[in-house]
């Protein structure tokens, strides 16, 4: 596993672009200067050891070797060593709606990007707990597995989007079902399911998907996402329409949502523009009884800064030795 001691200094790569458009813009302003005192093939004549191509080689050095201190600073690092580690958690598998009327926007931004703020700052406040994802619309898919890889989880939910599922609909039952069989075997740690959805076209059997969950010692606790009284579906056209041309209303099934979380033995909440939603699970998942997990994480890794570091040193010891102008002894070698 490859990683980054302190990634947060890999901001300072934005600093490249800038540096690059500076020299730009000072490149550009001197070759404007110059054309003030004549033409520019007179003025070469006139200045014969002047090497231009030297000079852009030489910023291009110190462009890379920027970035390459950056990267030393930055501390890259591979894992060594994988172990079993155990610690005390529980697991939880998200299951996300993703269906054209998340994106309506009663709720801000999105229904479906007020959901993955959620989320993410839900990984943000796990400890030593297990989450996977699970994307579903008008079918089911795993997103992510059950694992306790933080980074990860965040990486595959800011790339969620409703094309991700082709068949439109809201299959909540085959989405809770799925998500069952998704915890990992283990029967120690207690195990609960967050379903995020608007509940419109609820086509299957999700009530009993719960209560089958509940058999199994698995909660499922549902966020109601949308407003009551109905909003637009936005399209890259304007808004979506049925086919006698009026424009399609997408209202939170507030009703079906609460019967899931009943049969489901867990809590309902809708969620709106506030925080309220997130706390309210947090709370939650902190009543759960924290038990032994396992997962897999590197215990030691190595230090692979020494890579960058020589070869900043070999651009730094090249662009000591590259001069402005051309070198008169080597300009009279002609090697064709």
């Amino acid at each position: 596993m490859f990683r980054f001691e302190h990634p947060e200094y890999l901001y300072l790569l934005l600093a490249l672009p800038v540096l690059l458009g500076f020299f730009i813009f000072y490149m550009k302003s001197k070759k404007s200067a110059l054309k003030r005192f004549g033409e520019m093939q007179l003025l070469r004549s006139l200045m014969p050891e002047v090497a231009l191509k030297k000079y852009y080689f030489k910023f291009w050095i110190l462009l890379t070797g920027i970035g390459l201190l950056v990267l030393v600073i930055a501390g890259p690092q591979f894992g060594s060593k994988l172990e079993t580690v155990k610690k005390q958690g529980i697991e939880v598998m998200v299951c996300l709606d993703v269906s054209n009327s998340m994106l309506s926007t009663d709720v801000n931004p999105t229904r479906l990007d007020k959901a993955k703020q959620i989320l993410s700052r839900l990984v943000d406040n796990l400890t030593n707990d297990k989450i996977g994802l699970i994307v579903f619309a008008g079918d089911a898919y795993i997103q992510l597995p059950i694992t306790s890889d933080y980074v990860s989880a965040k990486m595959f939910l800011s790339s969620i989007n409703p094309s991700m599922v082709p068949a439109q609909g809201t299959a909540i039952g085959s989405a809770i079902n799925l998500a069952v069989k998704s915890f990992s075997p283990s029967e120690i740690s207690e195990k609960t399911i967050i379903l995020i959805t608007d509940g419109e076209d609820h086509e299957d059997n999700s009530v009993g998907a719960a209560e089958e969950a509940v058999k199994k010692g698995i909660t499922v606790n549902v966020l109601g996402i949308g407003s009551l009284q109905g909003s637009p579906i936005p399209t890259s056209n304007g808004y979506m329409k049925d086919k006698d041309g009026n424009m399609v209303l997408t209202k939170l099934n507030e009703k079906m949502a609460q019967d899931i979380a009943v049969a489901g033995k867990g809590m309902y909440v809708r969620t709106d523009n506030t925080n309220n939603a997130l706390k309210a699970l947090q709370k939650e998942l902190d009543k759960k009884t924290k038990s032994e997990v396992e997962s897999k994480v590197y215990s030691s890794f190595d230090e692979k800064y020494a890579v960058p570091a020589w070869a900043l040193l070999f651009l730094l010891i090249v662009e000591f030795f590259i001069l402005d102008r051309k070198n008169r002894l080597l300009s009279k070698i002609k090697l064709f």
